[in-house]
C-alpha cells in the first residue's frame, strides 16, 4: 500500500506526511490538510465481529500507510475507542439514534480528542520544546481535548499543554464549568466574543511564525486531521452493521456548525462505505443552509442559539468540503442537503419527542430530529439521527422545558464537583500572544 501525502486546501504549502500534518494542525499557508486522494476500501476487509476500535483500525490503515505512526495504529485505536457508539431505535420505525455521548465528557468530541492525544504522545520527543495545543470551542470540543490531555504523565514529560478558548456567556453553564475544571496543564480562556472570534484567534496564533518560534503550537479543533479522521470510524461502524443486517446503506442526519463531524461522514461515504443520503441539521446560523439553497458561500457573524455548539458563522471545514468535490459548488450541493432550525422549533421538538416518545435529547440533537420530522415516510431509507451530546449538559435549557431534573452521567458529575477557573481574554491577537509567551 503506497503512502499518502497530505496537501493544503489552499495549495501553497509543501506536501507532508500524516504525522507532520497531525503535529502541525494547520498548514503554513493557512489551509487545512487533506489527503492527496481519498482512498477506497474493500468492505470485505472489515471484521464483521469487530468492535469499534477494530473498525477504526481497518478504516484508517490506508491513511497511515508508510507513516511513522502506522505500526502503532491498532494501539492508538484501542486506546481511543474504549466506549461504544450504539445505534438505538427511535419511536419512528424508519429511524435510529446514533449515540456519540458515552465518553468521558459526554460528547462526540471525545472520540477524536482521545485519538489525537494518543498520536501526539507517540510523536512527541521528550527533549523537544514544550508544545501548546490551542483549541477554540463552542462548548464541547474544549472539554474533550482537556480530558484527553489532562494530567497525563507521559504528556507532561513531553511538555504538552492545552489552552482552551471559549466565547464567554455563549456556552451552557455546565459546559463552561467543564472547560475550567481541569487545571494543571489545561488552561481555559473565556473570550469576550463569539466562537468565530475564538477560531480566528487560534488560526492567527498558529499562522504567526514569530510566535511559533517562541511557543511551539498545534491545534485540536476539527481543522486537525488527528481529530477528523477518527470521527469517520463511528459512521463506518454503524453503516457496516446496518448494511450487514439489512442489505442497504444507512442514511444520516447530522447536527453541524463547523462541519467537522459532517465532513467525517462525507469522507466515509467517499471511501465506499455503505452510507446513503446525508442531511445537515443547522441552527439559525444561516451560512450553510443558505449556501445549500443556492446562494454563494458567505461567512458571517455567528448568532447565539439554544444549540450553542453549532453557533458558527464561518465553518472552517467548508474548505475541506469544497476540496472533496474538486471545488465544484454544484457538486457539493448535489451531495448534501442542509436545513435551518430556529430556536422555537428546537423547543417544540424537544418537548414533543420527550412527551410523546420519551426521547430526551440535547438541543443539537433536536435540530436533527426536527429535520427527521420533515422527511417523508415509507421509502427505503433508514435515518440515523446523530446524537452529539448528553442532554444533561444542557440542564438550563431542558429542565425548565421538561419540568424535571435530568440524570447526570458519573463522569460529568465528577467534573462538575471540581472547582472551575477561566481567565478573561479580549478578541486581541497580541494579547493572546503575550498570554502564550507567559505560559511558556
Amino acid at each position: 500500500m503506497s503512502a499518502l501525502r497530505y496537501l493544503s486546501t489552499r495549495g501553497r504549502a509543501p506536501a507532508v506526511t500524516l504525522s507532520e500534518a497531525i503535529a502541525a494542525g494547520l498548514a503554513p499557508d493557512g489551509g487545512l490538510y487533506v489527503p492527496e486522494r481519498l482512498p477506497s476500501i474493500d468492505l470485505a476487509a472489515f471484521d464483521p465481529d469487530g468492535d469499534l476500535a477494530a473498525t477504526a483500525t481497518t478504516l484508517l490503515t490506508p491513511f497511515f500507510a508508510g507513516d511513522p505512526l502506522a505500526d502503532a495504529l491498532p494501539a492508538i485505536c484501542a486506546e481511543a475507542f474504549t466506549f461504544n457508539a450504539p445505534l438505538r431505535p427511535l419511536a419512528r420505525p424508519d429511524a435510529s439514534l446514533l449515540e456519540l455521548f458515552h465518553g468521558p465528557t459526554a460528547a462526540f468530541k471525545d472520540f477524536g480528542a482521545r485519538f489525537l492525544a494518543a498520536c501526539l504522545r507517540r510523536l512527541r520527543d521528550p527533549d523537544a520544546p514544550p508544545l501548546t495545543i490551542l483549541v477554540a470551542t463552542s462548548g464541547d470540543t474544549g472539554a474533550a481535548v482537556g480530558a484527553a490531555f489532562h494530567q497525563r504523565s507521559d504528556l507532561e514529560r513531553s511538555g504538552v499543554r492545552v489552552a482552551i478558548l471559549y466565547p464567554d456567556g455563549r456556552v451552557s453553564p455546565r459546559q463552561a464549568h467543564q472547560l475550567g475544571s481541569f487545571g494543571d496543564n489545561v488552561h481555559a480562556l473565556r473570550v469576550a466574543g463569539s466562537f468565530d472570534d475564538c477560531q480566528r484567534l487560534v488560526k492567527a496564533a498558529l499562522n504567526d511564525a514569530g510566535l511559533q518560534r517562541e511557543v511551539p503550537l498545534s491545534s485540536a479543533n476539527s481543522i486537525s486531521l488527528g481529530r477528523l479522521l477518527p470521527q469517520m470510524s463511528y459512521y463506518a461502524h454503524a453503516a457496516l452493521r446496518w448494511w450487514r443486517a439489512h442489505g442497504r446503506p444507512l442514511d444520516f442526519i447530522i447536527p453541524t456548525g463547523n462541519l467537522g463531524n459532517a465532513m467525517a461522514c462525507v469522507w466515509t461515504r467517499g471511501m465506499g462505505l455503505p452510507v446513503g443520503d446525508i442531511r445537515l441539521a443547522c441552527n439559525a446560523n444561516g451560512t450553510l443552509p443558505d449556501f445549500f439553497a443556492g446562494a454563494g458561500y458567505r461567512p458571517r457573524d455567528a448568532i447565539a442559539t439554544l444549540a450553542n455548539a453549532m453557533d458558527v458563522g464561518a465553518p472552517s471545514n467548508f474548505e475541506r468540503l469544497r476540496w472533496t468535490f474538486g471545488g465544484d459548488d454544484d457538486a457539493v450541493r448535489h451531495a448534501l442537503r442542509a436545513a435551518s432550525i430556529d430556536d422555537a422549533t428546537i423547543r417544540a421538538t424537544l418537548l414533543r419527542h420527550a412527551r410523546d416518545h420519551d426521547e430526551v435529547v440535547c438541543p443539537h440533537t433536536a435540530t436533527a430530529l426536527a429535520v427527521l420530522d420533515r422527511e417523508p415516510r415509507g421509502d427505503a431509507r433508514h435515518w440515523a439521527v446523530v446524537a452529539t451530546a448528553h442532554p444533561a449538559k444542557f440542564d438550563a435549557v431542558l429542565e425548565p422545558l421538561l419540568g424535571h431534573a435530568l440524570t447526570v452521567p458519573p463522569a460529568l458529575a465528577a467534573m462538575l464537583e471540581r472547582p472551575a477557573v477561566a481567565a478573561p481574554m479580549g478578541v486581541d491577537e497580541q494579547a493572546l500572544g503575550q498570554w502564550l509567551r507567559k505560559l511558556a
